[in-house]
């Protein structure tokens, strides 16, 4: 059996992961994390009553238990935990923010391996819908697929899911959720990640997974365990009843 044999899923749709799957973590550590860090404090001065920041700033006090704590303090807790590159919501829902923004000035423009996009239209084509699940907030998914340097990629992407709306990524009934929104059983379901925690909570709800091995990724050497694994995704092949990509 060959390779692209063993990776044939007939699925009605692919969910991916972005760091270290689609695209390269180093971007998002390199470029990404210090263009949010340096803009925390000015967005947490004169914008604190925008409900997505004010409901962010909440966030990171429940979080930190300093109820009363201001923005220098909130911009400590923020930057603490990009160190620690933790997956916190609030502080995903500011980045995605100021991403987003980011991306519509034309300062930043999203990283793709090459192997991806002409495999994600090709399974679009072929009949597959096309989710993205990421730490990252649905704004920021949604400015990485539509500023890339393909071009908008968002006309290939179904729906987007994240912490908030779905739930952390290693809890297997995040991926219920995303199911049931998706309106697809959970058998009919392939989730593409580097991470094997998250491989291991899509498989417990029932769905396909591969995991992505991309030489230096941060994941690579740890492996994803006894999960199918990948290097590209032109190693994979995805159908839908009928049809073969």
């Amino acid at each position: 059996m060959t390779v692209r044999d063993a990776l044939r899923f007939d699925v009605d749709a692919v969910v991916l992961d972005i760091e270290g799957t689609t695209s390269a973590t180093g971007f998002v550590v390199d470029v990404l994390y210090p263009y949010s860090r340096a803009r925390f404090a000015e967005l947490l001065t004169g914008r604190a009553d925008e409900p997505a920041v004010a409901r962010a700033i909440a966030q990171v006090r429940q979080a930190s238990g300093e109820p009363d704590a201001d923005a220098a303090a909130i911009e400590r807790t923020l930057n603490t935990w990009l160190d620690e590159d933790r997956k916190a919501t609030p502080l995903k829902t500011l980045q995605g923010i100021l991403w987003s923004e980011g991306f519509a000035r034309g300062d930043l423009v999203s990283h793709f391996y090459d192997d991806v996009v002409p495999a994600l239209r090709a399974w679009h084509a072929a009949g597959s819908a096309l989710y993205v699940y990421s730490s990252g907030s649905v704004s920021a998914q949604r400015a990485w697929f539509t500023h890339s340097p393909r071009g908008d990629l968002m006309p290939l992407v179904s729906g987007l899911f994240d912490t908030e709306n779905a739930g952390p990524k290693q809890e297997p009934a995040s991926y219920r959720r995303i199911a049931e929104a998706a309106g697809a059983a959970p058998d009919r379901l392939l989730f593409l990640s580097d991470r094997p925690g998250e491989l291991d909570a899509a498989r417990a709800a029932g769905w396909h997974a591969v995991g992505i091995r991309r030489p230096g990724e941060p994941y690579f050497a740890q492996g994803v365990g006894d999960h199918a694994q990948a290097g590209t995704f032109d190693e994979i092949t995805v159908s839908t009843t009928g049809s073969t990509v």
